[in-house]
């Protein structure tokens, strides 16, 4: 048996007026996806463990399964790993976007969803001004970066940009939650303050806001953590071997230490435009070579970010009609049985701009199985669906045959 999890990031939503009240996968057009409810079974997915925040590194890692609380390290030090940068003993990563700011207010997390190039630009000139001996950026992907600091101490409070539009940055600086880190935060404040004298009037920004587009005038640190202990996938689960594929450092990251290998596709750039066709034939790819594959799309999380319920529609039409119907078309004339599973991470609701806890749906496919009565993929039907309402690492047990973990 191979294995494939097709993830779209952020795809649940809520019911929107502008939609007929229908969420966006209800209003989207997904013969796939609707065809794969009809030869699986659904369930509902908790992603969310009580007490922890709705992020995709939190929802990612319980998708595999992993006890979150316990590796959890912060969004950064995966990323770290992504990007092949070491975290040393003594060293925290954070994540690290370039955002707007604009009146005083956090406009967006992105930049404007700034190009890497411009990126790479700017990260070099901060390194230039900011970087000391503990201090020191690195350049990722669009507004997605990291900052790594010697003796930095994790025991802070970040407000993860993305959940804040609109708001007061002042109000949202870091604040430390032990004495011990109180000079840390201190220094991610002071860093925060000075990217903002530095990229207001940079070159770069300035030909962007010549062009009518939003300037990457302030660094946002976030999700701070030190090198975590994870198990691989291989040595929990009946594989053995496994690639990740996604345009996302952080999904990436977490690739790398749950042992699959990073598969680049041409193209992937982590929103609407993405190289949907080449992300399909990739999975395949390896999928013919390895036992597992984690195919990860980020546009509709984007476009839930933005509040473009629109472009949400067309993410979800993309993601069915351009990846979901070649697996299952191509997987469907191999020999050896395929089980696809298909789901978001969490929500991210166009209402509110950001991620909530809500359950997601999900429906698992395995060869032999007998089909439940669900019809579509969405997630209201969802709930009527065979697995019913899961947790912790019930899904991906489930997904590769081993049932429900024995009750202490």
């Amino acid at each position: 048996m191979k294995y494939i999890i097709l993830l779209g990031d952020g795809m649940a939503d809520e019911p929107l007026e502008c939609l007929g009240n229908r969420t966006p996968l209800q209003a989207a057009h997904t013969p796939a996806m609707d065809r794969l409810a009809q030869l699986g079974r659904s369930g509902l997915l908790h992603t969310i463990p009580e007490g922890m925040p709705p992020g995709s590194e939190v929802a990612n890692l319980s998708v595999l399964g992993y006890d979150v609380p316990q590796v959890l390290e912060g969004r950064g030090s995966l990323e770290a790993a992504s990007m092949g940068i070491d975290i040393e003993a003594g060293e925290m990563a954070l994540r690290c976007n370039l955002i707007t700011v604009q009146h005083g207010k956090i406009k967006n997390h992105s930049a404007g969803h700034i190009s890497s190039g411009e990126a790479d630009e700017l990260i070099r000139y901060l390194n230039e001004h900011l970087a000391t001996d503990a201090v020191r950026f690195y350049a990722g992907v669009s507004y997605r970066h990291l900052l790594k600091i010697k003796g930095g101490r994790k025991q802070l409070l970040c407000t993860p940009p993305h959940d804040v539009p609109g708001a007061e940055f002042a109000k949202l600086l870091v604040r430390s939650q032990a004495p011990e880190a109180q000079s840390t935060a201190g220094l991610l404040n002071n860093l925060i303050l000075r990217s903002q004298d530095l990229l207001e009037n940079h070159p770069v920004n300035l030909r962007r806001k010549a062009a009518g587009k939003d300037p990457a005038n302030s660094i946002w640190p976030w999700s701070p953590g030190y090198k975590p202990q994870m198990q691989r996938l291989q040595d929990l689960y009946p594989i053995r071997s496994g690639a990740v594929i996604s345009a996302v450092d952080l999904i990436r990251g977490i690739g790398v230490y749950a042992g699959l290998e990073n598969i680049p596709v041409p193209g992937a750039t982590g929103l609407y435009d993405t190289n949907y066709e080449g992300k399909a034939h990739a999975a395949l790819a390896a999928l013919r070579e390895k036992d597992f594959v984690y195919l990860h799309v980020e546009a509709s999380d984007e476009a839930g970010h933005e509040g473009d319920a629109a472009l949400k529609v067309r993410t979800i039409e993309y993601l069915d009609q351009r990846i979901l119907n070649t697996l299952l078309t191509e997987t469907g004339k191999w020999r050896e049985p395929v089980a696809i599973a298909l789901l978001p991470d969490h929500p991210t609701p166009c209402r509110l701009k950001t991620h909530t806890r809500a359950p997601v749906p999900f429906v698992i496919y395995r060869r032999g199985d007998a089909p439940d009565n669900v019809t579509r993929f969405d997630e209201f039907a969802a709930r009527q669906g065979a697995y019913g309402l899961l947790k912790n690492d019930e899904f991906i047990r489930s997904f590769m045959g081993m049932g429900a973990r024995p009750k202490k």
